[in-house]
């Protein structure tokens, strides 16, 4: 396979886009081939399409970019060769449903598969995977029992004792606009200023950062994605395994509304030429064959009921989500993001 890597500066914003295959013309339409933009690393959703290609013989085309590409679909507009976006955290599938870049999508298939409250009530984007955002503590130094709640992170015993990446990402915006639902916009504020108050470090890094910093003492307690602890169990990076074998980790609110999720997901763009093989290819991603990789190479949660988690995911024990609709989420991430402006986080 070919890759070519190129820059794209469009609106003050550069992105890297990877093209897997055949580079595609922005004005031609191939019926065998189908133009995916996705946030997701080429990596992680390689082994899906390969599988869809096989299957169909459709070509796939991919533009890989960690930002800009709601910038890059509006500027396009009608030219746009792009066929499906492929994404994660409910608030960025939101932005583009809000900037109406994706198109409805009537499928039978996609709404006996994932569950009404992972996908959008006009069906313009839907949930591929999930992932809880969980709480990872030292082996050593905290009990597995003192924590079961995600609001005991707010007790001033842990003063100092606590790691975050920045709250403005959108993993820890949308942990914060699930709390907004459960308790209203003053107790969430009361809760994020008591959680940042119990820092032991100013937030940075990413959620294997804050692992890396229960192992080498800087913190006891952590937010962390559950992928990330079978990433880091299973990496060929032997001190990334010493990381993970430091802490244990916990689900939270098991005994009220449950823990915390997001999602990866994905919607048909709303210039496709091919959107019947586009929604083929959605459609595919949330069967067996396809939700079964989810958890096998990615550690995460199947949307499908139908299909279980992989042998790794399983082993962390079973817990309680929270089933708040998505969507609720996506619309108090802007009240969320204000509360972490105010907070400090």
């Amino acid at each position: 396979m070919r890759f070519s890597i190129y820059q794209f500066i469009r609106s003050g914003l550069t992105a890297v886009i990877v093209m897997i295959g055949l580079q595609f013309n922005t004005e031609i339409s191939n019926a065998t081939e189908l133009n995916v933009y996705s946030h997701r690393q080429p990596f992680l959703i390689n082994p899906f399409l390969k599988e869809f290609e096989k299957q169909t013989g459709t070509k796939i085309n991919v533009v890989f970019a960690s930002k800009g590409l709601v910038q890059r679909l509006l500027a396009e507009g009608s030219r746009s060769p792009a066929d499906v976006v492929l994404t994660v955290d409910i608030g960025r599938l939101y932005a583009y449903a809000d900037k109406n870049l994706f198109a409805q999508v009537l499928s039978e298939k996609l709404s006996k598969n994932i569950p009404a409250h992972l996908r959008d009530k006009n069906n313009r984007w839907f949930g591929l995977s999930k992932r809880a955002r969980i709480i990872a503590i030292s082996k050593d130094r905290v009990g597995v029992n003192e924590i079961k709640r995600i609001e005991d992170l707010a007790e001033s015993k842990w003063k100092g004792r606590i790691c975050s990446r920045p709250g403005s990402h959108v993993y820890n915006r949308a942990l914060l606009a699930s709390m907004i639902a459960a308790h209203g916009e003053e107790k969430a504020e009361i809760w994020a200023r008591k959680l940042v108050s119990n820092f032991a470090r100013r937030p940075q890094g990413n959620d294997r950062a804050q692992v890396k910093a229960i192992y080498e003492g800087v913190c006891d307690i952590a937010i962390i994605n559950s992928y990330y602890f079978g990433k880091l169990k299973n990496s060929k990076v032997p001190v990334q395994r010493d990381w993970a074998n430091s802490i244990q980790i916990v689900f939270t609110n098991k005994n009220d509304r449950g823990n915390h999720i997001n999602i990866s997901g994905g919607g048909v763009a709303i210039h496709s030429k091919n959107k019947e093989m586009a929604v083929q290819l959605l459609e595919f991603l949330t069967e067996s064959t396809a939700q079964d990789l989810y958890g096998k190479i990615n550690y995460e949660f199947p949307v499908n009921s139908s299909v279980l988690p992989s042998e790794e995911v399983r082993s962390w024990g079973t817990f309680k989500e929270d089933n708040l609709p998505i969507s609720s989420i996506a619309a108090l991430t802007p009240s969320a993001q204000r509360i972490i402006d105010r907070v400090g986080w």
